[in-house]
């Protein structure tokens, strides 16, 4: 199994003038802290005008800044908004492949479509149409990343003239796609067109199980037809993460902040919002004094079922069992969430790589072996099935005219 940080980069209120500034400084530094002890990915997102719940607007910046601090870990986008409304196509054909080579190779490129009204809304994006112009445009970001020249595209959702879109990533044929998914039916559409699954979801390891399952028998099948020039078969969930010695204080430390994430989650898409004007953090701090109040939580709570990933190194490695079982190839640590310090998080993320990275570096490689060679005919057997993009043969290439009149230029 493989292991990911992951950045909303939340940022509760109230807000001092360098909170941001400090913000983004101190998630580079559990980057290169997770990088220094094994983890495999650091994650960003890409969400705009959503106060409190998401100021990673930038995240090629971020992964930027990442990549010149670390040698291993890779960085990848999970996931960058690919609707042309939000960025170009060919702006994010260059992004990922300008990031790629500063890395060295160590990027993902996840692939997202929104959610809120208030992203949807500020860029003038149709709720019904963003899933087909997601996938349609993420399809000719792949092929501007392989083709020379770019043939130029004609579409319903957007269209560009033949051009030689660079620079062109250092993974061949471009880096391992994956896609947003919050449900089933979103884990069967990224197994139809071969990509990963980056599931967004808090779930157990019976639907941890079921998911997986139903992910690889498409990948599997003849339903599967890659969107890119290269199948990525990989499931990732998201899980808690607030590692101590002491489970109380694990809890202490963790429980807080991955609730106020599940509740600002469900806030962005069922409350109305003011922009600028937002009390996300007061709203929950009211509702889980309440609730409290009402129904204590039990100690042990999180413990006990160890599907939070809250606890101590034991209660992680359960928790991680469980999913490994469950055919899970990568878990992503919700560590910077709400109001968790930064302290904290750091010391949570060295005791995780002292005492439960090990258990599971040892049977990594093996595991990852072997699923290679028994999915290597199917993903053969689909790339076969995929309708490449023709190439422009040289005469076919359109000559694009000066923009200096012939006259001028003939003197």
């Amino acid at each position: 199994m493989q292991f990911g940080v992951f950045y909303e980069l939340q940022l509760p209120k109230p807000w001092e003038e360098n909170s941001e500034e400090q913000l983004f400084h101190e998630a580079l530094q559990q980057v290169v802290l997770a990088d220094r002890i094994g983890i495999d990915y650091a994650w960003a997102v890409e969400h705009h005008f959503l106060d409190e719940y998401s100021h990673s607007a930038a995240p090629e910046v971020f992964l930027a800044a990442a990549a010149a601090r670390t040698e291993r870990i890779r960085l990848a986008h999970g996931i960058r908004q690919v609707i042309p409304n939000y960025n170009h196509p060919a702006r994010t054909a260059e992004c990922i492949a300008a990031l790629d080579l500063i890395s060295h190779g160590r990027v993902d490129f996840g692939i997202g479509e929104g959610a809120t009204r208030m992203e949807l809304g500020g860029f003038g994006i149709s709720a019904k149409e963003k899933r087909a112009i997601s996938l349609s445009t993420a399809e000719q970001i792949a092929n501007m990343m392989v083709m020379t020249p770019y043939p130029g595209f004609e579409g319903k959702y957007f269209s560009m003239p033949c051009r030689n879109v660079i620079p062109k990533p250092k993974q061949k044929p471009h880096p391992p796609m994956w896609m947003a998914c919050t449900n089933r039916e979103t884990i069967k559409v990224a197994a139809r067109n071969g990509v990963g699954a980056l599931c967004f979801a808090f779930v157990d390891k019976e639907d941890a199980n079921s998911w997986a399952q139903t992910y690889y028998d498409i990948i599997k099948s003849d339903e599967c037809i890659p969107l890119g020039h290269c199948v990525n078969a990989n499931i990732a969930m998201v899980s808690g993460f607030s590692l101590h010695r002491d489970r109380n204080e694990a809890i202490a430390r963790g429980e807080e902040g991955f609730e106020f994430f599940g509740y600002a989650l469900n806030a962005q898409v069922a409350s109305d919002t003011v922009p600028g004007r937002t009390d996300l953090w007061g709203k929950f701090e009211q509702l889980r004094s309440e609730r409290t109040q009402a129904a204590p939580l039990a100690a042990d709570a999180f413990g006990d079922d160890h599907q939070s990933g809250i606890g101590t190194p034991d209660d992680m490695i359960r928790h991680l069992t469980n999913y490994e079982d469950s055919g899970v190839d990568q878990i992503i640590f919700m560590q910077q969430c709400g109001k968790n310090r930064h302290e904290h998080i750091c010391e949570s993320l060295e005791l995780f790589g002292e005492s439960v990275l090990p258990q599971f570096r040892e049977t990594e490689r093996a595991r990852r072996a072997n699923k290679d060679r028994e999915l290597a005919p199917y993903l053969e057997a689909a790339l076969a099935r995929k309708k490449v993009m023709p190439a422009l043969s040289d005469d076919e290439i359109p000559v694009i005219p000066s923009s200096v009149p012939k006259a001028l230029v003939n003197g």
